[in-house]
């Protein structure tokens, strides 16, 4: 790309950027950033480039700062434009392949903090191979209200509250108003920071990345080492093929068990896993829940933030708790295993927000795995933010075909109590898109109907989630999973300690209606049209299909 007489042109145009002879020599290391004016999470990524940047320039390395797209899941919930989230994670990771391709970059620094964005980067480098480090951008600090810690899973709740009438208008106001204090990730342990968090035990970030506050001087001062280490990766050849193996993969999925962490690194992990050829399948998931307790009760799945989160010692002290569970040997990108993570570390600052593997918040990790008649490849529920009088329901099925008909039952006041609200057609062919449920999850706790209506759905939910919410049913309604052919009264039981969900109706009865069913038909354009023809089932990460696959 730069060396020899037939290289003058490219020579030339990169002396029009202002580059000099010796610049052009030095490791070119792509600044892959995410930043958008429009994501909270991003708006204070540019800050964090220039960190970064200044830090691969000491480290005697030239950077190339280039953008990613980037959509905020919060702003897109409960509207149309939640079936863009999901296949932007893909669109992601192939826009940083054609860059990095394209320029024949020798690094990457890849700076995120969002949901589908740090998944995207991180299969980017896992298929690019080229050696690379990820900055996550910090999660936002909590808001405030009359004494107490509120996050945007809170604000959800109060509109349900207010919508009952159990609140005014006014108070609703003044929560919006300070629920979310300034730029980051929402600041519990939603999918963005479960994300980060992973990143960070998968080795992929510098210790404390993943709990370093978005606007804090401990994120600026990781920026510049990120961007010194990212030369150091180069100079020893330290790729990601190095660092993601099976044994990293497996110390990510025990500490998304120990944080109560997002549904959808059930979706996640298996797709950067794949792009560098190892399978991770939801049994893997339902295993690491049987074995790996719960032990930091985050909200939504407990009462602290991110900010006690990284009070109490972040990824490095719940590496510590969990020791008996890792795999230490696993590489890094500081050069060195896993183990120097912890290495000097002290144990959790704050006992009640990591605790100790004797006393669990909960036995098992924040995954449960359901099967059985009504999702025979799998369905996944957030076991640890449900409430223990809902672990095991059986209940007369009230069926809608999208989110929306449901949304407005609920307004409505049109669904029973102890009934069994089943969302079908918002899978990954069905949506399309696969939109996350949040905003009708959301509602039914505000309305403090959590406890009384279950809720099963071929889509998927967000982070901050809970309540008896099982999603991500596989086959989806759209391929003729047997989500398609619920009626309304047809009883469903799920159980939640034993992994089971039926469609309880005699199997000859399912089939009869499986072999009448026809798919919905629908007008569907532009890259949604063309995710549909590639997009695979949740059981199986979303992954797209390729010609070879």
């Amino acid at each position: 790309m730069k060396i020899g007489i037939d290289r003058t042109t490219q020579r030339a145009l990169l002396k029009s950027l202002g580059l000099t002879d010796n610049d052009i020599s030095k490791p070119w290391i792509a600044v892959v950033n995410s930043y958008s004016e429009i994501v909270p999470g991003h708006i204070h990524l540019n800050t964090l480039a220039n960190a970064v940047k200044a830090g691969i320039k000491s480290a005697g390395g030239t950077p190339f700062e280039f953008n990613t797209i980037a959509i905020c899941d919060g702003i897109c919930q409960g509207t149309a434009g939640m079936k863009y989230s999901l296949p932007s994670r893909d669109l992601i990771a192939d826009t940083v392949e054609v860059m990095i391709q394209a320029h024949q970059f020798d690094g990457m620094a890849m700076i995120s903090s969002c949901d589908k964005i740090v998944p995207g980067h991180l299969m980017a480098a896992a298929r690019l191979d080229i050696p690379t480090i990820v900055l996550t951008g910090g999660p936002m600090l909590p808001g405030r209200y009359q004494g107490k810690q509120i996050t945007t899973t809170h604000i959800r709740e109060y509109s349900g509250k207010a919508r009952k009438g159990e609140m005014s208008m006014e108070e609703l106001k003044c929560i919006e108003d300070s629920a979310c204090p300034g730029p980051g990730s929402c600041a519990m342990m939603g999918t963005a920071n479960t994300m980060a968090c992973i990143t960070e035990a998968l080795g992929m970030s510098l210790p404390g990345c993943a709990t370093a506050h978005a606007t804090s001087a401990k994120k600026v001062k990781l920026a510049k080492e990120t961007g010194k280490r990212v030369i150091d990766l180069v100079s020893k050849n330290i790729t990601p093929s190095k660092i993601m193996s099976r044994e990293a993969f497996e110390n990510t999925m025990t500490v998304d068990m120990a944080i109560g962490g997002s549904l959808n690194a059930c979706l996640h992990l298996p797709a950067i896993a794949n792009e560098i050829g190892i399978k991770i399948s939801l049994d893997d998931f339902d295993r690491v829940a049987r074995r790996v307790p719960h032990l930091c009760p985050i909200v939504p799945s407990g009462e602290y933030t991110m900010e006690d989160f990284d009070e109490a010692g972040g990824i490095p002290a719940l590496l510590k708790e969990l020791s008996e569970f890792i795999k230490w040997d696993t590489m890094t990108v500081t050069g060195d295993t896993l183990r120097s993570y912890v290495e000097g570390a002290e144990g959790t600052h704050r006992p009640e927000v990591i605790r100790s593997v004797n006393n669990p918040v909960h036995k098992e990790g924040g995954v449960a795995v359901l099967k059985g008649s009504l999702a025979p490849g799998g369905a996944l529920v957030k076991q640890v933010a449900v409430n223990p009088l809902m672990l095991e329901h059986e209940g007369s099925a009230t069926v809608f075909n999208s989110m929306e008909e449901a949304t407005q039952a609920v307004i409505d006041g049109r669904v029973e109590k102890g009934s069994i609200m089943v969302i079908r057609y918002e899978g990954p062919k069905g949506g399309p898109g696969m939109r996350e449920m949040h905003a009708i999850t959301s509602m039914l706790v505000g309305m403090q109907l959590d406890s009384e209506v279950a809720l099963i759905t071929d889509g998927r939910f967000s982070g901050s989630t809970r309540g008896p919410a099982i999603g991500y049913v596989s086959p989806e309604a759209f391929e003729g999973g047997p989500l398609a052919v619920v009626e309304n009264g047809d009883k469903i039981s799920y159980n939640i300690p034993e992994r089971k969900i039926d469609l309880l109706i005699p199997k000859p009865e399912l089939k009869k209606r499986l072999q009448k069913w026809r798919p919905p038909t629908r007008k569907i354009t532009g890259y949604l049209a063309r995710y549909v023809t590639l997009a695979t089932s949740a059981g199986n990460g979303v992954i797209l299909k390729t010609p070879e696959k």
